[in-house]
């Protein structure tokens, strides 16, 4: 498909989740996550907004970076994952039969949290996605890969070396070319799972720069444990937490609080969100 907000099946019906944004482009209604017989995640129901940055915030363990994942079904790679409830994008249950999951990551891009570019040149990062999935562009390859690059705020820094390798680059520019190949095949949602957490406050700075000029074009889901990063960046915060089964010990991970960022910061209504956020525990 060339149009990134082309169904991948069709339409079916699903419920609004109450307060949730106006223009949704990605809806969790009811989900639960499982490995084998843990229960990871427990009924999450969230709602993330068009053009907006949405960030999940928790303890380590809260099942953050399971929910992130499940919503471009990365975690169909682990054997032992199993998902209830519906994940729907534009509409589209993500986890229906008919649904290509390759065809989802084109449409739902990931970063990951450390820079994991290819061993191959620049250029040949940012272009492998458009040669493997054959995508047809409206303009030339290597004008693709510049307007990626430039998307990405990098092209300056790297046009007179395309052809070296990516390990060339530092850190923070390592991180911006797997941005640079996360749009690449022009998606309409990127999901970056703490992308920031390798990186010096210099190149952190500079991603989250790139996040919010992205954003125009892009809706942007993150994890992140930088409060401080949620805060500057986002425009909605869901803060979750974890708790333990007394059977097991097993700790499941819940969604305690969604709503906009500056009220999640400022007022929040959960008595638990305010203890994390004030550093009374996490």
């Amino acid at each position: 498909m060339s149009d990134a907000h082309a169904p991948l099946v069709e339409a079916s019906a699903t419920r609004t989740v109450p307060d949730a944004p106006l223009n949704p482009v990605i809806e969790a209604v009811d989900l639960n996550i499982y490995y084998g017989s843990f229960h990871a995640v427990y009924d999450v129901n969230l709602a993330y907004g068009k053009n907006e940055i949405t960030a999940m915030i928790g303890p380590s363990g809260c099942g953050k970076s399971t929910v992130l994942r499940c919503l471009n079904r990365m975690n169909d790679l682990v054997a032992s994952a199993r998902v209830e409830g519906t994940v729907t994008y534009h509409g589209i249950n993500i986890y229906d039969p008919k649904v290509d999951p390759i065809e989802v990551r084109r449409h739902i891009g990931m970063v990951f949290q450390k820079p994991n570019p290819f061993p191959k040149s620049i250029y040949d990062n940012v272009a492998y996605g458009p040669k493997v999935t054959g995508m047809k562009l409206e303009s030339s390859l290597d004008e693709h890969v510049e307007w990626c690059l430039r998307k990405a705020a990098l092209w300056d820094e790297v046009k007179d070396k395309l052809k070296e390798s990516a390990f060339s680059l530092s850190g923070g520019q390592q991180q911006r070319l797997c941005i640079a190949r996360a749009i690449a095949t022009k998606p309409d949602v990127i999901l970056m799972d703490e992308p920031c957490s390798a990186l010096d406050p210099i190149a952190t700075a500079a991603v989250e720069d790139l996040m919010v000029e992205l954003r125009n074009d892009y809706t942007i889901i993150i994890v992140t444990h930088n409060m401080q990063q949620a805060a500057r960046v986002s425009d909605r915060t869901a803060f979750f937490t974890a708790r333990p089964d007394e059977t097991t010990g097993n700790r499941t991970g819940l969604l305690v609080e969604f709503d906009k960022t500056t009220t999640i910061f400022s007022n929040p209504s959960d008595q638990r969100t305010e203890d994390y956020i004030s550093g009374r525990f996490g």
